[in-house]
């Protein structure tokens, strides 16, 4: 296309300014809400990756069936016993027991109901980890510290757990036992793991007697050499002959890592895929307000058309006249919908890291941002498609002679 008939496309959109802003409008909503959502969701699924590969995929789960977090239904969990015996299973590496309950934390005369776990001293290196965290400010616990707590990363902040933010040395009750802040644990990135209180073992048992060698939560590694997956079957297997049960009745589970990132994945793609699914009927919308603006440009210069067809111009030109304009809509459109959609996403992450939800971070790559706007520009330019073919199909005689 020669550079003076894109100038007149540009001049025919500037002459009809409301319908070509409103055009670009409907492209813009649908742009911006596939771009901001699709950034979370690249966010998420980064975040998902790393966390996969700091932790390991040698990592295996094992957890009672219950209804809730691990460790809230008194009925389902793991015994010594059973850790004890899948120790011995061949492949397995290194394995941990952890408490899991609700507890009771007491800080300035406020009560609050968090998770608390119970963490065997001689294992915190292996659980870290394997939850890919640390130790943030202070030190973590150690053999003996029966009266000392480690808190999870949102109570040293004013408004997040209690009203005023908790510090090293501070005393908090944990069901009505005083406990010594000794450390805080690193960002996870979600309010729940980030309110968690970690004591030791020992600790949590004089707390909870009678939940002596129930585990809520258990945490081991595969050897070298060994496939998670098939180690996951054989524990499954024999595990279930050491408890006497009968195939599809257990009330434990045992998942991998890799599993256990594999639906989280899940539920997240078919989340976003919902919502983009939504957000891409904004897009639909988009596409046939194109094509009425275009409709209702060609109606409105038929004899321009007329005019432009007796002086020499050629069907292919007038078709790519109208194609470049549509284009163009569209590629406007996507333009200022990534613009929107990189700010209404940098707000809604900002908002979510500072409520807790620090996993909900959007990212922006390049290949996101091309994308966006060459899916707006070709949304643009098959909406004109037929429009344009229409008057590259008129007649002169006849399009001078259109009232």
């Amino acid at each position: 296309m020669r550079i003076d008939e894109i100038r007149y496309s540009i001049q025919n959109i500037r002459k009809r300014k409301l319908r070509s802003w409103l055009t670009i409008i409907s492209i813009l909503i649908g742009i911006a809400a596939i771009f901001a959502l699709v950034s979370f969701g690249i966010g998420i699924w980064n975040y998902v990756n790393l966390l996969a590969e700091e932790s390991g995929r040698d990592k295996l789960f094992i957890q009672g069936k219950s209804i809730g977090a691990p460790g809230t239904d008194e009925n389902f969990f793991i015994s010594k016993d059973d850790v004890d015996f899948v120790s011995k299973i061949k492949g397995v590496d290194e394995i941990v027991g952890m408490y899991f309950s609700a507890g009771e934390i007491e800080f300035d005369d406020v009560k609050k109901y968090y998770y608390l776990m119970g963490l065997d001293p001689d294992k915190i290196d292996f659980v870290e980890e394997a939850f890919a965290n640390s130790i943030f400010k202070g030190r973590q616990l150690k053999e003996g510290d029966l009266n000392k707590a480690v808190l999870g990363y949102n109570y040293q902040f004013d408004d997040k757990i209690f009203k005023k933010g908790v510090k090293l040395g501070d005393k908090l009750n944990i069901n009505g036992n005083s406990f010594e802040v000794i450390g805080f644990f690193d960002e996870v990135g979600n309010p729940q793991d980030d309110s968690n209180t970690y004591i030791t073992s020992e600790a949590f048992e004089q707390l909870y007697p009678d939940k002596k060698d129930e585990f809520g939560f258990v945490m081991l590694s595969s050897q070298n050499g060994v496939v998670p997956s098939e180690l996951a079957e054989r524990i499954e297997e024999r595990l279930r002959k050491f408890k006497d049960q009968d195939e599809g009745k257990e009330d434990f589970f045992v998942q991998t890592f890799e599993d256990a990132v594999a639906t989280f994945t899940t539920i997240i793609n078919v989340i976003l895929g919902v919502l983009i699914l939504i957000a891409s009927i904004s897009t639909l919308v988009a596409f046939v307000n194109i094509m009425n603006t275009m409709y209702t440009a060609i109606i409105e210069r038929t004899k321009e058309i007329g005019v432009m067809k007796a002086v020499g111009a050629k069907n292919e030109d007038i078709l790519l006249i109208f194609m470049f304009e549509s284009g163009f809509l569209g590629l406007i459109g996507g333009i200022a919908g990534v613009i929107v959609g990189y700010i209404v996403a940098s707000i809604g992450g900002a908002i979510a890291a500072a409520n807790g939800f620090a996993l909900l971070k959007p990212e922006f790559p390049i290949a996101l941002i091309i994308g966006c706007l060459l899916f707006a520009f070709i949304v643009g330019v098959t909406a004109g498609y037929f429009p344009a073919r229409r008057a590259s199909k008129l007649k002169p005689v006849d399009a001078l002679r259109y009232e």
